[in-house]
């Protein structure tokens, strides 16, 4: 019963929320799943009319482009990967664009990488075009720009985009539909004995172990990243919600509050935005190792990263990029934005701050890493 009550306060305070879409829901046989996208479209739109602001993370581009090309499955050439994802990002966009408009619904294209999440003023820029597009009453929808970006083909996926875009908009809740009813104690496709989980409290103690990497022949992520952009959610102080994208009715029912999918529930204290942003940074470009007296000042005294304490330090990194900090036992336990690029950090670790020459108009602070900025890393 308390987790009944729970789901309505958690879901009936919602006002904006990121609903992000797999390849699962939207894949047919043909391309795209034309009836799914109008299905959905047309939930989303009976729950916008109650005030509720939706942003969409969507996959199916690749799956689109795939027949158009002519090809029988998935390619697996990077080339031809690429070549799928701008042919189909037209036919995936003009769809939800048919079918949002029939609502009245005006939707508005954004295709981000790594860089725009991972630079501080290119994540603001986002942040504020996003918030225009609310505003104005427009369903932004984000994908990975697949089609330039080598990497976010062969190793990213959207439920980590959407884990950061729940951050990029400020979102009170994280939707990730899927082919499945929800989150299972158990692969329920091997499993008739599977049983569905309806709360998870403890997403580390209680469904990590559980999920399994069960991405389709055309999407990348499986249950596991969808536990882990969960975890993400969650760890902002988030509710999340792993449901079927395939039931008729099935997002209608979830803002209803009524029992369906798996509710992740939130941490009570979330992370603050920027925090979030710099421990979940797609591009982390340095590590600093640190001694063991500045180890146990970050971690126990809360204090900053001084040049004294700095070991060792690796990687090209410049002014305000995000760097791995790593103990004596070599561990990562923090990760920060650095107020120094490496050249100059080299010349100044180990010293202490009265033993630093500073040069005219040299206006570094005293920190390499300011409290302010960095975040512990618990394991």
């Amino acid at each position: 019963m308390i987790y009944i009550i729970m789901r309505k306060e958690l879901i009936g305070s919602v006002k904006r929320a990121v609903v992000k879409i797999g390849s699962g829901v939207l894949t047919a046989k043909e391309g795209l799943n034309i009836a799914a996208i109008e299905r959905i479209a047309s939930e989303i739109a009976a729950v916008k009319e109650r005030g509720i602001e939706f942003v969409i993370v969507s996959s199916g581009a690749i799956a689109a482009g795939v027949p158009k090309l002519g090809f029988k499955e998935k390619p697996a050439a990077m080339a031809e990967l690429q070549a799928a994802a701008s042919v189909g990002q037209t036919s995936l966009m003009r769809a939800y664009e048919r079918y949002f408009e029939k609502h009245g619904i005006v939707v508005g294209q954004i295709l981000l990488t790594n860089r725009d999440l991972s630079y501080r003023h290119r994540f603001l820029n986002a942040k504020n075009t996003i918030s225009a597009l609310l505003g104005l009453g427009i369903i932004p929808i984000i994908n990975e720009n697949d089609t330039v970006v080598v990497d976010e083909i062969r190793l990213g996926d959207n439920d980590f985009l959407a884990a950061q875009t729940i951050n990029l908009v400020e979102a009170d809740l994280l939707l990730m539909l899927t082919d499945t009813a929800g989150f299972y104690d158990k692969d329920p496709n091997l499993h008739d004995d599977a049983k569905l989980i309806s709360v998870v409290k403890n997403i580390k103690r209680e469904a990590s172990h559980l999920a399994a990497d069960t991405s389709t022949s055309m999407g990348i992520g499986g249950m596991k990243t969808k536990v882990e952009a969960a975890q993400m959610a969650v760890e902002m102080g988030i509710p999340a919600i792993i449901g079927s994208g395939v039931r008729e009715g099935s997002i209608v029912d979830i803002f209803n509050t009524k029992d369906v999918g798996t509710l992740f529930l939130p941490k009570k204290v979330g992370m603050k935005s920027k925090k979030y942003w710099i421990r979940y940074s797609p591009k982390v470009t340095g590590t600093i190792e640190v001694d063991e007296g500045a180890f146990k000042a970050i971690v126990n005294g809360g204090k900053s990263l001084l040049p004294g304490g700095i070991v060792m330090i690796t990687g090209n990194f410049k002014e305000k990029e995000i760097v791995s900090l790593t103990g004596p036992e070599g561990d990562e336990f923090a990760r920060g934005q650095v107020n120094y690029n490496y050249h100059d950090l080299m010349e100044i670790k180990g010293k202490k701050t009265g033993e630093i020459e500073r040069r005219n108009g040299d206006k570094h602070p005293d920190e390499v890493v300011h409290r302010d900025n960095l975040v512990l890393i618990h394991r």
